[in-house]
């Protein structure tokens, strides 16, 4: 198996782009392409040929660049088939279960959906590298859109099994913010509180948070921590179940 190098690309006022390269066969995907210019500017930067277009959902901040860059480089795009009629110029429909090659990198694909419905992930096991879209954010995670709190919390167990030092490249730098309202369910958290104090500080210097890992995220990111005594506490649901919990504290999210 083929490790991918991983090239992220800022684009709009806060998303991310990646481009995933298996350097063994030569193939270049991308991640996501929300715009056109900038990801091809990049890939020219690297010396890469874009293949493929790898999609998590079908909103137009992650697939908005589909048919143009397709057009462009003759890209193979790889995207949900619970979701095909939503993503733009799709050839290739995975989903949960599924494994998909890069090249010689092995992807094995997760349905989550709950942002959107058909919603997926791809885990690069060899490269400890987790593209997840809008599902969980750097101490976040996405807004409800289309799918339940029970079916959030399903794709995030899903995702919080995967290994301690998996890196998560999520879809936006969204992470100072939701690391303010984590500390309101949150406040007394050591490592939380820890974390902002430098998410802070890169910010100010124009640093990317992301990506970020799943241990990180298993201390500091509240949607993914239901069984915290703390959490539970300032939300009023001592001894609930882990999805009533989540159901709040993304509920308390919304509002801000």
């Amino acid at each position: 198996m083929s490790k991918i190098e991983t090239y992220q690309v800022p684009v709009l006022e806060d998303n991310y782009v990646y481009l995933l390269h298996d350097a063994e066969i030569g193939v270049t995907a991308v991640v996501d392409p929300a715009v056109v210019e900038p990801v091809l500017d990049a890939a020219d930067f690297k010396g890469w040929k874009i293949t493929h277009i790898l999609n998590t959902h079908h909103h137009g901040d992650h697939t908005g660049g589909n048919i143009e860059i397709k057009k462009r480089t003759d890209c193979t795009i790889v995207g949900s088939r619970n979701d095909k009629s939503r993503i733009p110029g799709i050839d290739i429909e995975v989903g949960d279960g599924d494994t998909y090659f890069l090249g010689n990198a092995k992807a094995q694909i997760f349905d989550v959906s709950g942002h959107t419905q058909g919603h997926i992930a791809y885990w690069f096991e060899e490269s400890h590298s987790l593209f997840c879209g809008d599902t969980i954010f750097a101490m976040g995670c996405g807004r409800l859109i289309e799918g339940s709190p029970a079916q959030m919390w399903e794709a995030l167990s899903k995702l919080t099994a995967l290994p301690d030092e998996t890196l998560i490249y999520c879809g936006h730098e969204y992470t100072e913010a939701n690391g303010n309202f984590a500390l309101t369910v949150e406040p007394e958290n050591t490592d939380l509180l820890a974390r902002m104090k430098q998410v802070r500080s890169m910010r100010r210097n124009g640093i990317p948070t992301v990506p970020s890992t799943m241990a990180v995220e298993r201390t500091t990111n509240p949607f993914l921590r239901p069984d915290s005594v703390e959490l539970q506490k300032t939300i009023g649901l001592i001894g609930a179940e882990a999805v009533e919990v989540f159901a709040e504290t993304r509920a308390r999210k919304d509002r801000h």
